[in-house]
């Protein structure tokens, strides 16, 4: 039997797949070692802006686990719907994000994906302009964390729908 959270409708909607593996059980230090560099990562960092570099690369990676997350988190900390809803398209949308958090999104994609050319020169300068070094830092390991937790969440197939807002603060 399927169960359904608000976040779901039971008429029509397919199973839920079922999870791989509960990796956080099985290695409870690597979980534990992640949650410590989750929270030296943000430390610092605006919360608005750090929530929308965990969607955006969520997003980029197809972690679904992870958007459920990060986008109820971040409307619970008073982000608007808009906001994240345009983040998939923030090329297109630039004029619903200062230009700090465009240095931010540009530097998560290049970050998360690699394989296009590395980071390249320009969005490194870019966001070398908006962030202090040490906050650019903290930016560049708040988005290596959660592309490691991406690569947790796809690979061992977490489900999302369950999440409530603050339940791993």
């Amino acid at each position: 039997m399927t169960t359904h959270t608000d976040d779901t409708k039971s008429q029509g909607n397919a199973a839920e797949v079922p999870v791989r593996l509960n990796w956080s059980q099985h290695a409870p230090e690597v979980y534990k070692a992640m949650i410590r560099l989750e929270t030296a990562a943000k430390r610092g960092l605006d919360p608005t802006l750090y929530e929308l570099v965990k969607i955006r690369a969520s997003q980029l990676n197809h972690c679904a686990f992870c958007l459920d997350m990060h986008t109820k988190d971040a409307l619970a900390a008073g982000e608007s719907v808009a906001r994240i809803v345009q983040l998939a398209a923030w090329e297109e949308s630039r004029h619903f994000y200062t230009e700090k958090e465009l240095a931010a999104i540009e530097l998560t994609e290049a970050v998360t994906v690699l394989t296009d050319g590395f980071v390249p020169d320009e969005v490194y300068e870019k966001a070398a302009k908006h962030f202090d070094e040490p906050e650019l830092a903290q930016l560049i390991a708040a988005i290596t964390t959660i592309n490691a937790w991406n690569r947790f969440g796809v690979t061992c197939r977490l489900t999302p729908g369950h999440y409530t807002p603050g339940q791993h603060a």
